[in-house]
């Protein structure tokens, strides 16, 4: 009993020489895991392999699969994602996820570079200052969002929330999303991958597929990102998505009904 040869083949190219101990003690489980995560999966959409490694990593961070982590990680270095961007992908997921949930990732990448015979720190990829990020961070968010949008999010705010529009603004945007290393259009996919993992969230999702939708993103590739993560977040979190991107993303036929 073992994964069928395609499985295997695209197993073996992400994890060369790694044999799991799951395939002894579970051999029936990992069989159709690995058929239906490293082949029917990998058939549907357009996302290349190292965007498919990096949302799935977003992903595990998202739902705390430490170990599962670990060993794509291992897989997402093996086939071109750059130390810089795996670290990107930690620290983005910081303002999403929470410091209490990326603190023992943070770690368990630093020991997986170091591993690989990464010297750490990397360059640094932050481009604001604390006098500058405030700024630069409404700027992109106002990219990303919409003008319009973060324009009323700010008028419609309470006043003892206010705070928080400033707060998304000065550090979730300028802090993080101003960085180098990944281009808006990925680091909106890493976004949308990190908020359906968790669940919970489906407002903020509904929001970054419009977002997703302004920096280029579209309904296919949104798809495709719910899909390639299905093996790993489980079926409910991934037809909460897939109905969010019918909302947001309708189809032609759809939009003609309408």
């Amino acid at each position: 009993m073992a994964p069928n040869e395609q499985a295997r083949k695209h197993h073996d190219e992400l994890f060369p020489g790694y044999v799991s101990t799951l395939a002894v003690t579970d051999p029936e489980l990992i069989e159709y895991f690995d058929n239906f995560a490293f082949d029917e999966v990998l058939r549907y959409g357009d996302l290349d392999t190292r965007t498919r490694l990096m949302v799935q990593l977003a992903a595990l961070i998202a739902v705390q699969g430490l170990g599962e982590y670990r060993v794509m990680l291992g897989a997402a270095l093996t086939v071109g994602v750059t130390p810089v961007e795996v670290k990107e992908i930690v620290y983005q997921a910081v303002p999403y996820v929470g410091m209490g949930k990326v603190f023992d990732f943070l770690h368990a990448t630093n020991e997986v570079l170091t591993a690989y015979g990464v010297e750490l720190p990397l360059e640094g990829q932050s481009t604001t200052t604390p006098e500058t990020r405030m700024e630069h961070g409404l700027a992109v968010q106002q990219e990303i969002v919409g003008a319009d949008v973060v324009n009323a999010m700010y008028a419609n705010a309470p006043a003892d929330t206010a705070h928080i529009q400033r707060y998304l603004s000065g550090n979730c945007f300028g802090d993080h999303l101003t960085r180098t290393g990944l281009d808006l259009r990925t680091r909106e996919l890493l976004t949308f991958a990190m908020l359906i993992a968790m669940g919970g969230c489906e407002p903020q999702a509904k929001g970054h597929l419009a977002a997703n939708r302004n920096v280029g993103n579209d309904r296919q590739t949104l798809l495709s990102v719910a899909t390639q993560l299905l093996p790993f977040i489980g079926y409910p979190r991934t037809l909460n998505a897939i109905r969010l991107i019918d909302d947001v993303m309708p189809t032609i036929s759809e939009k003609e009904t309408s």
